[in-house]
């Protein structure tokens, strides 16, 4: 049943319309199986049991007032629907028009995503020498509002079409139309034909293109529990050739043709059978894998990171060789495409992502660049990039593809660390140098033209370490702005590895807020117990100095504890080894962690709290000792007297 309706154990669905359309008849009638000689105006809730219909879920419907008293009653349950049925009255034409101009207007500004059924009741009372054609009439209203499922007419007082309102309402729900088809252009949509063919890798376990006999008929005893006949497979293969012509070659039924079978069955309403075969791959009611195929290992503290394990990243860079096929060193954007093309979309097409890694001067990703797409993700999204991992055909154990790392605290005590990506925020304020910084990182030519940075950005590159082996430096640029409500986040420097901070070396005003940022987040870090290490930046070198900032930044660095600043110029191109510093910043997480006098204050404080119950603790040792030996001594004499 799993296969066949996800993971609903209910279904609830509304019935709204103007007053006088028989929402209550209708479900009055369909719950009783007869027509009710007196309803009341609005019936409680009432329950369809799960084998009222095939597919085993129960049903609550919910009658609503069209009363304006009873309006936000109305809106409170419309928002909870998992699907709405609007009613007009056949025999009222003005009915109809309201669902258009009032009702479907309602749910729009409501924000209600179910599915709509229009529901024509009273059809026995329609005027049968003006006959109409519901399709004529309801085509247009379908057009124009895509959230509409399907339309029915019924009558409650000859039951006519009364059970099928409810089967179809729940069927919207649990084999809805929109994640799959395009109504307008009659097609299978991206997302559905992308899980498709996906499946269609997974079945062709020869890797020929097609789907074999014995092919098929393994993917329809896992879907089906039921094999198919062989001149079922010969029916089959003869629908789809007389239709397409490349569906069917001489190995078996070719994707074209394995798709075409599913849109086949959904234009005739079959939508449960494309369903079936998408639940039983894993898929939810979005064409996402479900969390159940999904075992994301869970994080214990908030200074754990996620990484991908060796066995995963051998797996991407086999995926990059095979793809890369002209051997370049870099995929191309069409590449990517074939990539993801068994995913619901590509997972890097949108920020944080989009732009934030390497690429050649032709725009094509590198391999540095792809894999530390990858880690990025799975620090940011750990769900999302294991489930794309399998998109793409992981096929060893998904509860191993992704690894916890230790926290840094335990690093920081341990002097030393086993992570290999590392996550830096950069700070600073407006017109620093920090997109400059980011753009260095990926080996993106420096641009003059300025643009303020309003939402976190990043940028992540692949760094040879001095200990040894690759590491992927993730910079994660802060925006001066966005920083209070950074820091309102007690845990907010918990997934910080470093910390970077950036000024103008020829702007005295540039240093100084930088300075104010700096201290900032140093007090941050002792308070929560979650400091970094910290490195400043005197961008912009090229430029002439300020004398006042460079004096005040090297004391106030000595003050705190910390390197002096390095200086960079990105303009022209002197990176003075940046990122090699910041790498063995976060590899040494006990070193370059600035401590402010007030911290310095609060540490001797607790030295000497904890030196003053030492010597409490002591002393009360000693005198428990005393006072035995004295009872001791006392005993022994009265024994001997």
């Amino acid at each position: 049943m799993a296969a066949k309706t996800g993971t609903r154990t209910s279904i609830r669905i509304v019935v709204a319309g103007d007053r006088g359309t028989g929402k209550s008849s209708l479900i009055a009638a369909a719950a009783s199986e007869s027509f009710p000689d007196n309803v009341p105006s609005v019936l409680p809730p009432t329950h369809l049991p799960a084998d009222f219909y095939p597919d085993g879920v129960p049903l609550t419907i919910i009658d609503s007032s069209s009363s304006m008293d009873n309006k936000f009653k109305l809106y409170e349950e419309l928002k909870r629907a998992d699907a709405v049925l609007l009613t007009y009255a056949c025999d009222q034409p003005m009915t109809l028009t309201r669902l258009t101009t009032y009702w479907l207007n309602e749910l729009h500004q409501l924000g209600v995503k179910a599915p709509v059924i229009l529901v024509g009741c009273k059809l026995d009372l329609r005027d049968e020498h003006r006959p109409t054609s519901m399709e004529d009439i309801v085509a247009p209203i379908m057009k124009q509002f895509r959230e509409i499922e399907t339309c029915i007419e019924c009558s409650a007082a000859t039951l006519l079409q009364v059970p099928e309102v409810f089967y179809y309402a729940q069927r919207a729900v649990l084999h809805p139309t929109a994640p799959l088809f395009d109504l307008e252009r009659q097609s299978l949509k991206p997302r559905c034909k992308n899980a498709l063919r996906r499946i269609f890798t997974l079945c062709d376990r020869d890797m020929d293109g097609a789907l074999s006999d014995e092919e098929l008929n393994e993917f329809q005893v896992k879907c089906f529990n039921a094999p198919l006949q062989p001149n079922e497979i010969v029916g089959v293969k003869r629908v789809v050739q007389e239709n397409l012509s490349i569906g069917v070659n001489d190995h078996g039924l070719t994707l074209p043709g394995f798709l075409f079978l599913h849109a086949l069955f959904i234009e005739k309403g079959r939508l449960e059978t494309t369903w079936a075969v998408l639940r039983k791959f894993g898929y939810d009611d979005d064409l996402n894998l479900s969390g159940d195929y999904l075992p994301v290992p869970s994080k214990q503290a908030p200074d754990q990171s996620m990484e991908l394990s060796n066995e995963a990243l051998d797996f991407l860079r086999g995926v990059f060789q095979l793809l890369d096929t002209d051997n370049d060193g870099a995929l191309r954007s069409i590449e990517l495409e074939e990539l993801f093309s068994t995913a619901p979309e590509c997972p890097w097409d949108e920020p944080p992502y989009k732009d934030s890694a390497e690429k050649t001067t032709l725009g094509n990703l590198t391999l540095s660049g792809f894999l530390s797409q990858w880690a990025l993700m799975t620090i940011l999204d750990p769900p999302s990039s294991l489930a794309n991992l399998i998109y793409i055909g992981y096929g060893g154990d998904p509860a191993k593809a992704l690894r916890v790392t230790r926290r840094r605290l335990a690093d920081r005590k341990k002097q030393k660390t086993e992570r290999n990506v590392f996550q830096c925020f950069v700070f600073g304020p407006k017109k620093a140098g920090k997109s400059a910084l980011l753009n260095t990182l990926i080996q993106r030519p420096f641009s003059k033209n300025y643009s303020s940075t309003t939402e976190d950005s990043y940028a992540m590159n692949m760094h040879e370490s001095v200990q040894g082996g690759q590491k992927t430096l993730i910079l994660r640029e802060i925006p001066e702005d966005g920083v209070q409500k950074f820091l309102s986040n007690e845990e907010c420097l918990a997934g910080c590895d470093v910390a970077v901070f950036v000024y103008d070396s020829s702007d005295e005003d540039s240093w100084n807020r930088s300075r104010e940022l700096l201290v900032e987040i140093a007090r941050k870090g002792e308070v929560s117990g979650f400091g970094v290490p910290c490195i400043v930046i005197a961008a912009k070198d090229d430029l002439d100095p300020t004398p006042l900032a460079v004096q005040d930044s090297v004391r106030v660095c000595q003050g705190l504890g910390i390197e002096s600043p390095i200086p960079v110029s990105s303009k022209s191109g002197d990176s003075n080894n940046v990122f090699n510093k910041i790498l063995s910043a976060a590899e040494h997480p006990h070193a370059c962690i600035p401590e402010t006098e007030r911290g310095r204050n609060q540490k001797r404080y607790h030295k000497l709290f904890n030196r003053s119950l030492i010597f409490v603790s002591v002393g009360a040792a000693a005198g428990v000792v005393g006072l035995a030996a004295f009872r001791a001594y006392a005993a022994r004499k009265n024994t001997s007297n």
